[in-house]
């Protein structure tokens, strides 16, 4: 596969297809993953490899030597949202739609749900919620009860497109400030929202 990216005779657009209908549907299933920053640093740190590979050194005008691309020249090239983006934003699909599921629903149990027994020694493991919430402190709404906001569909998508382009949309003020704020204590984020 690295062989066929750095390829000459192959256009640059050619390999990015290649990367997008090859390697990125191994991310099938992605919307469940429960990603550390670490992992994150991982996937961003394999793209831009990939990225590499595809665009190849550039010339350097004063020393007229080939160097490798920088992150932010990468980042310029490839104009689609990065790795981590496209992760982050199927998980706040799904979250929205779990959300919305009746309270019926196993799925929905499983979301919102509090596990029973006794907790493990050591430091608990990252829970999915946590990373929803993290995701949407990116975007300035943090403190949001999103569980509320998932209901409706407009604003929900709004905010899945933001967090993929990472930019607040232009009516972020009216569908913002139109819900509760939630307080975060550390009671609160281990038992789940407040209500």
């Amino acid at each position: 596969m690295q062989n066929l990216l750095s390829f000459r005779l192959l256009s640059k657009n050619l390999n990015i297809k290649i990367y997008k209908t090859i390697i990125l549907p191994v991310l099938y299933g992605c919307e469940t993953w429960s990603l550390t920053l670490r992992e994150e640093r991982k996937l961003r740190v394999f793209e831009n490899m990939v990225l590499r590979r595809i665009f190849g050194p550039r010339r350097d005008e004063v020393t007229g030597e080939g160097r490798r691309l920088h992150n932010e020249e990468l980042n310029d090239l490839y104009s689609s949202p990065n790795i981590v983006r496209v992760i982050k934003s199927r998980r706040m699909r799904w979250a929205g739609h779990v959300a919305r599921m009746g309270e019926e629903r196993s799925v929905y149990s499983v979301l919102v749900g509090k596990p029973e027994g006794k907790r493990p020694l050591w430091r608990p493991r990252r829970r999915w919620v946590y990373n929803i919430r993290m995701d949407l402190q990116e975007v300035g709404c943090g403190y949001m009860d999103w569980i509320g906001l998932v209901q409706d569909r407009d604003r929900w998508r709004a905010l899945v497109s933001a967090v993929m382009n990472l930019r607040v949309p232009r009516n972020a003020g009216n569908f913002l400030t139109s819900c509760k704020p939630v307080s975060f204590s550390r009671r609160t984020l281990h038992d789940g929202i407040s209500k």
